[in-house]
């Protein structure tokens, strides 16, 4: 069975290969980059859920392909939550650029005065599997807990992955090799609870 890792981020696509392609799931993973005529779906959702279910439906109806898509990003408590949904686009938000490194130095700016005792945060991934004609069929919902540091730690990863220190290992999940961080990352342990869900219904994922 073919799935669209539906997906323009770069990284999250190669995330998305390395742990659907361990050979635990036998499926063929189309790329969003075979089609290169589609134009991207607007995340106009207020929540995560609402954004991953949108580009999963836009995109296989577009491809009529099954398509599995995401919506992740930070939540700081000091910031109330933020960025949340607005994470890969914070800094454009605030013309202040765009991209990875101009979304952390602005969040560094924003919470410079934040004590260490009140920085927690987490990463958040929903993900939504959408059939050929657009309908939903199942969503999954994870996180991870940490802190953010005040200063960038770590060259693996993307996005706040340098600056987002998890305690019970000692690390930023920058400085994870890439197994270790599919093992706890929020969307490792999305799509293993989705992996799950598909074996509880039965669906039949290995045509």
């Amino acid at each position: 069975m073919d799935i669209l890792i539906a997906t323009g981020n770069a990284g999250k696509a190669k995330e998305f290969q390395e742990m659907l392609g361990d050979g635990d799931v036998h499926i063929r993973l189309r790329s969003l980059a075979e089609f290169a005529n589609i134009e991207a779906i607007p995340e106009t959702g207020d929540t995560f859920r609402a954004n991953a279910a949108l580009k999963a439906a836009g995109y296989a109806r577009a491809t009529g392909l099954w398509a599995l898509a995401d919506d992740s990003g930070l939540e700081v408590d000091a910031l109330a939550g933020k960025p949340g949904v607005h994470s890969a686009r914070w800094a454009e938000l605030h013309a202040r650029g765009k991209g990875d490194a101009a979304n952390n130095v602005l969040l560094l700016e924003q919470i410079q005065d934040v004590p260490d005792d009140r920085r927690r945060a987490r990463f958040v991934c929903v993900l939504a599997l959408a059939d050929p004609t657009g309908a939903i069929i199942l969503t999954a919902r994870d996180t991870i807990e940490g802190r953010m540091l005040r200063a960038p730690v770590g060259s693996n990863g993307f996005g706040y992955d340098p600056l987002f220190h998890v305690d019970a290992l000692g690390q930023t999940t920058a400085q994870l090799p890439a197994e270790q961080k599919h093992q706890v990352s929020h969307r490792g342990r999305a799509l293993r609870r989705m992996r799950a869900l598909l074996q509880r219904i039965r669906l039949d994922i290995r045509g």
